[in-house]
C-alpha cells in the first residue's frame, strides 16, 4: 500500500506513519521544514508546502497512491486545490478533523458521527467545519474519494493532558494547590497517539472506509479529577491538593483559556464508538491513560528541558484561589 502524509510530523502523524511502515506500507511524508521527530525507518520524507498547489504537485511528480491522510488541513483555503488534485491519482483522502466539531452542549449523548456540528465562536472547530464541509462537497458531486477521520483528545510521552500542563505537576509536588475547571466530574477521554494509529492505519487503503466519516476514540470514559489524580499518582503525589472553579472564574484570571473551557473541555463527552470498532474489527485500546501518565512522567523527568513551569500561570491559579 503506498500512503502519502501531508504534514503528519507531529505527535499523532509520526505514530501513524511508524505504524503504517511496520505493516508493510510505503509511507511518504511531505512537509514544508525539517520535521520536529524524526521519521521512522522506512519513511521516505519529502520538503514541500502542501498548502502551495504548485509545489506540492512538483514534488510529488506523476506519482499516485493508495491513500492520502492531510493532518494541516486548517482552513478552507488549505484544502481547496486538494480534490482536483489528488481525484484520480489517489484511491482514498482522508481529512484528519477534529470530534470538537460537534456543537456544545452536545443535545444527546453517546456523540456519533451524525450527532450535530456546530461552532460559530470557537475558530478551530468552526474551521474544521468548514473544510469537511467544501470537501463533503466535492465527494458528492464528483469521484473525491473522501474519508473524515476525528480524533479528540490525543497524547503521548510528550504531553502532559491538562491545560496547565508541566506547571500543574510541578505545583502538585511542591504541595500546592492545582485549579480544576466546574467540580471535576465533568467527563472527558482521552486516546494514546499509539492507539490512534492502530485504528487510523486499517482505515487506508482498502476503500471500506470511503465515504465514511469516523470518530476514533478511546472510548474511555474519565472525570478532570480522575486525570489529575491518575498524574498526581504517576508523579509519586499521595494526596494532591486539587480546587475546583467555575470555567467563568478561571478565564477571568487566565483569557487564554477562555475559549477551550467554554466551547470543549466544560462539557461531558461521551462517544459511541461503534462505526470505528465495525470498520476496525477487533479493534480495543491497548494503553490505559494509568500507563499512559507513568510515561509521560518518566519521559518528562528524563529530559529536564522539558520540564517548564508557566510562572505566569501559576500566579494566576494563587490569585484565582485567593479570589
Amino acid at each position: 500500500m503506498r500512503v502519502l502524509f501531508l504534514g503528519g510530523a507531529g505527535m499523532i502523524g509520526s505514530a501513524a506513519a511508524a505504524e503504517a511502515a511496520a505493516r508493510g506500507a510505503e509511507v511518504t511524508v511531505v512537509t514544508r521544514s525539517e520535521p520536529g521527530r524524526p521519521p521512522a525507518e522506512g519513511v521516505r520524507a519529502l520538503r514541500a508546502d502542501v498548502r502551495d498547489p504548485a509545489a506540492l504537485g512538483a514534488v510529488l511528480g506523476g506519482a499516485e497512491f493508495d491513500a492520502v491522510v492531510n493532518w494541516v488541513g486548517f482552513t478552507p483555503d488549505d484544502v481547496r486545490s486538494h480534490p482536483e488534485l489528488f481525484t484520480g491519482r489517489a484511491g482514498q483522502y482522508v481529512f484528519i478533523s477534529t470530534c470538537s466539531v460537534f456543537g456544545r452542549p452536545v443535545p444527546q449523548l453517546p456523540i456519533t458521527e451524525s450527532s450535530p456540528r456546530r461552532q460559530p465562536v470557537f475558530g478551530y472547530p468552526r474551521d474544521k467545519i468548514a473544510c469537511e464541509l467544501l470537501l463533503e462537497d466535492a465527494h458528492r458531486t464528483g469521484d473525491f474519494p473522501l474519508t473524515i477521520v476525528r480524533p479528540s483528545h490525543v497524547y503521548d510521552r510528550t504531553v502532559i493532558p491538562v491545560l496547565a500542563g508541566w506547571t500543574a505537576i510541578e505545583r502538585m509536588r511542591a504541595g500546592r494547590p492545582v485549579v480544576v475547571h466546574g467540580d471535576g466530574t465533568s467527563l472527558w477521554s482521552l486516546m494514546h497517539a499509539r492507539d490512534f494509529a492502530r485504528a487510523l492505519v486499517p482505515l487506508l487503503g482498502p476503500g471500506h472506509a470511503v465515504g465514511e466519516s469516523v470518530n476514533v476514540v478511546s472510548g474511555d470514559i474519565l472525570t478532570w479529577d480522575q486525570i489529575h489524580l491518575t498524574l498526581a499518582a504517576a508523579a509519586g503525589v499521595r494526596d494532591p491538593l486539587l480546587r475546583h472553579r467555575a470555567s467563568e472564574s478561571i478565564a477571568e484570571h487566565v483569557p487564554g483559556w477562555a475559549e477551550v473551557l467554554e466551547h470543549d473541555f466544560r462539557h461531558s463527552m461521551l462517544f459511541d464508538t461503534s462505526k470505528l470498532r465495525s470498520l476496525v474489527p477487533g479493534f480495543a485500546p491497548e494503553v490505559s491513560f494509568a500507563e499512559g501518565a507513568r510515561e509521560s512522567l518518566a519521559h518528562y523527568d528524563a529530559h529536564p528541558e522539558l520540564r517548564t513551569v508557566d510562572h505566569e500561570l501559576s500566579r494566576a491559579f494563587d490569585a484565582l484561589l485567593a479570589d
